[in-house]
């Protein structure tokens, strides 16, 4: 299908930009006063230490590892919408049956991070980001190909 290459340089092209966007949206550390409470915290809702984790904590070999499985998982939605069965569904039916085959690979990305000691509450809010930015794109390019299929564009593989 001619659809597929242009659709993985798509898929690859949106998630390039919102890997890049990432480190922009994140927060500049806060200061502490003499008193070790957050600036304009109270003292009660302070949170202690040990469960405060900073972002520069992960070391090179981990991220390296992150973006590993990062990359397995989207070559995992990649082959299975290549899936000729994915091809048979109407394009909601198909997402979810591609989204649902990559599922396991989530888990190891999760692994790592529980590895390196990263809260779950933080593991968990990447992986559902990225899932849901995966199921869009799929959605969407799914959509794409239904919509060509039924305006009758000749299908090629």
């Amino acid at each position: 299908m001619k659809l597929l290459p242009i659709l993985v340089l798509m898929l690859t092209a949106a998630w390039a930009r919102a890997e890049e966007a990432a480190p922009a949206e994140a927060k500049p550390a806060e200061t502490k006063p003499a008193d070790g409470n957050p600036a304009g915290s109270n003292p009660a809702d302070a949170k202690p230490a040990a469960e405060e984790w900073n972002a520069t904590s992960l070391s090179d070999d981990v991220i390296k590892k992150i973006q590993q499985a990062q990359y397995t998982y989207k070559k995992c939605v990649v082959d299975a919408m290549r899936k000729p069965e994915t091809a048979k569904l109407e394009s909601r039916n198909a997402t979810d049956f591609v989204i649902k085959s990559c599922e396991p690979t989530l888990a190891e990305i999760r692994k790592t991070y529980t590895d390196a000691q990263v809260p779950g509450v933080i593991a968990d809010r990447h992986l559902k980001k990225l899932r849901i930015q995966v199921t869009r794109n799929v959605l969407q390019e799914l959509m794409y190909a239904e919509a060509a299929k039924k305006a009758g564009q000749p299908e090629t593989h």
